[in-house]
C-alpha cells in the first residue's frame, strides 16, 4: 500500500532517506519532511508491506525552469528509495505513480527528475519508467 506520509511516518521516511542521502542526518530530514507533509507544494509517499515501511518517494512542484520542460509548475521527483530486500517488486513504480498522480492533481502536465551521472541504478530506473534524458550537466565550484 502506498500512502501520503503523515507526521507519525516521518521518522521511517527519514531513516530510509539517509540510506540514499548519506550526507544528511535523520534529524535534518525529519525537519525537511515535516515541512513537506504540511506543504501544498510538496509531498512524501510511503510504501508499506505488511505494515513495514519498504520505500518512500519525495516529490514537489518546481516553478523555476526545469531542463527539458515547457510548462510551469512541473512535478519533480526529489528522491525515491526502496529498501534492498523489497526491490524488483514494482514498489518504486507504485511510489512514482503516486507522485505523478499528486502532480496531476496540482495542475502539472509534465513531470521531471534527475540523477547523478554515475548512478546507473537510478538512470536505469528512470529510463524504464518512461523518462527521457533531457541533458547532462557537470557542475563546477571553486573557492574565492
Amino acid at each position: 500500500m502506498v500512502k501520503k506520509a503523515e507526521e507519525k511516518d516521518l521518522r521511517a521516511a527519514a531513516e530510509m532517506a539517509v540510506m540514499m542521502w548519506s550526507s544528511h542526518s535523520v534529524e535534518d530530514l525529519l525537519s525537511e519532511f515535516a515541512e513537506t507533509v504540511n506543504s501544498e507544494k510538496a509531498q512524501v509517499f510511503l510504501k508499506h508491506v505488511q505494515d513495514i515501511p519498504a520505500g518512500f518517494a519525495q516529490c514537489g512542484l518546481r516553478h523555476d525552469y526545469v531542463e527539458g520542460t515547457n510548462s510551469s509548475p512541473v512535478g519533480y521527483l526529489e528522491g525515491i528509495f526502496v529498501k534492498e530486500e523489497y526491490r524488483k517488486r514494482g514498489y518504486a513504480k507504485e511510489l512514482l505513480s503516486a507522485c505523478e498522480n499528486w502532480a496531476k492533481k496540482q495542475g502539472c502536465t509534465e513531470f521531471a527528475s534527475d540523477c547523478e551521472l554515475n548512478n546507473k541504478g537510478s538512470f536505469d530506473f528512470h529510463k524504464s519508467m518512461g523518462f527521457k534524458e533531457a541533458n547532462r550537466v557537470i557542475c563546477f565550484t571553486k573557492r574565492l
